[in-house]
């Protein structure tokens, strides 16, 4: 498992090495913006960020990513810092390190040195509060653990006798905690197996209840969780800190002209979000692909905020989500409360052009929330039909059949009568006239 109690050791340190690659063809902007996430990431788990930079790279190295003038530089700086405060010290490279570039920048600094991936394996272990969010995160951390006891022990030449399935004699030690590994890793992916069909059966009842779902998605800390609660009333913890919203969390909306639908607050993204929590959450995420809308929360009040919007396009294609729902998506313009002058023009500019599905808001003060709702309530109800009818009171089964298969709006009952106000899709039109 990620070794979550030694990084959020009380008082630890941290400092953060962002390498910038020459002829990535990425901006310094964009280098200042990753450091400034990296930092983002650790604060969020409770590291003290000693000293943060950006390094340049013209080519990675592949025994320690960076060059050997650099590392013993760095190594210095660590010293320093170090022997200036109390607590222990761990660096966090803002990059993918292979587990030998891992083991090897550890040896020259003396210290524990974790990547981007591990650094967000960190957080999520810290956070996921349901058995769901525990087995995803579990499953992710040993996943990276597995190709990482290269680094964790230094006794390989070690050998042990055993028995069974502890195998013969002359196994060594890491090839036990191999077979260890993917042992539990085969266990957590059966019980995930058990979390999906639970949450497959919770979608086929909902579907039953004719509700539409909407799915939040978005970079981390856009503001999904703001929104959330600003148009459901819910409560969902919000904090100006990065994946502070893990599990996925459902509640049912009104939307002008009666209708109601599922919204769904899911897990932010990030940039460069690991292979193996992707994977891991394809779970919980699978509430994204099943979702009837999507709205992409974005935070345009980011300096990096096109950058953000393709990270978040390449995570839902790794999801597979289909081309229809992602051309069907709606996005909502976050803290437009934020910006001012030509920026806050250019964006109500874009919200007005007809080729684009563009909501501007603010999910802190409310401003554009009811145009969202709008565009919300025409995509659910396009192509459907709404029909007046009088049902006899004694027409259990019609009576039945219609709520079960549309959208009831209006409901007036006498004596003689029910009069129905009654949304639905032309297919279940189509059937109910049949009928």
């Amino acid at each position: 498992m990620s070794r979550t109690e030694d990084v959020r050791e009380a008082d630890t340190r941290c400092l953060i090495i962002h390498p910038h690659i020459n002829g990535q063809g990425t901006s310094a902007q964009y280098a200042r913006s990753h450091l400034g996430e990296a930092a983002g990431l650790a604060e969020a788990i409770d590291l003290r960020v000693a000293h943060a930079e950006i390094v340049t790279v013209n080519r990675p190295r592949p025994g320690t990513f960076l060059g050997s003038g650099t590392v013993e530089r760095i190594g210095e700086n660590a010293k320093i810092i170090h022997e200036n405060a109390e607590g222990p010290l761990i660096i966090v490279m803002d990059c993918a390190l292979s587990p030998i570039q891992q083991r090897n920048l550890e040896r020259a600094w003396e210290c524990k040195v974790i990547d981007r991936t591990g650094l967000i394996l960190e957080i999520f272990g810290a956070r996921a509060r349901t058995r769901e969010g525990r087995l995803q995160v579990e499953l992710a951390a040993l996943s990276y653990q597995r190709s990482r006891l290269v680094r964790s022990w230094t006794h390989l030449e070690r050998q042990r006798g055993g028995a069974g399935f502890m195998g013969g004699p002359g196994e060594r030690q890491i090839e036990l905690d191999r077979r260890l590994i993917d042992q539990r890793i085969d266990r957590i992916k059966r019980d995930l197996k058990d979390v999906q069909r639970t949450r497959a059966l919770h979608r086929k009842a909902r579907k039953k209840v004719p509700y539409p779902v909407v799915a939040l998605v978005g970079y981390t800390n856009a503001g999904k969780s703001t929104l959330f609660n600003r148009l459901t009333g819910a409560t969902v913890m919000v904090k100006d800190q990065l994946f502070a919203t893990l599990d996925p969390t459902m509640r049912a909306i009104d939307l002008p002209g009666g209708q109601r639908a599922v919204l769904s607050d899911t897990v932010g993204f990030v940039s460069s979000l690991p292979h193996e929590l992707v994977n891991a959450f394809r779970a919980t995420l699978e509430e994204v692909n099943e979702a009837d809308l999507i709205i992409h929360v974005r935070d345009i009040s980011h300096p990096e905020t096109e950058t953000q919007k393709r990270d978040v396009l390449g995570v839902l294609q790794e999801l597979k989500i289909s081309e229809p729902a992602q051309a069907a998506m709606i996005e909502a313009l976050n803290k437009i409360d934020l910006i001012d002058g030509d920026d806050r023009v250019a964006v109500q500019t874009r919200t007005k052009r007809q080729n684009e599905r563009v909501v501007a808001l603010s999910a802190e003060t409310g401003e554009g929330c009811s145009d969202l709702l709008e565009a919300m309530a025409d995509h659910l109800s396009a192509g459907y039909e709404m029909l007046d009818l009088q049902i006899d009171p004694a027409d259990g089964r019609r009576l039945a059949w219609l709520y079960e298969h549309g959208d009831v709006v209006e409901r007036t009952d006498t004596a003689e009568i029910i009069q129905l106000t009654v949304r639905l899709s032309p297919i279940e039109a189509a059937r109910f006239q049949q009928q």
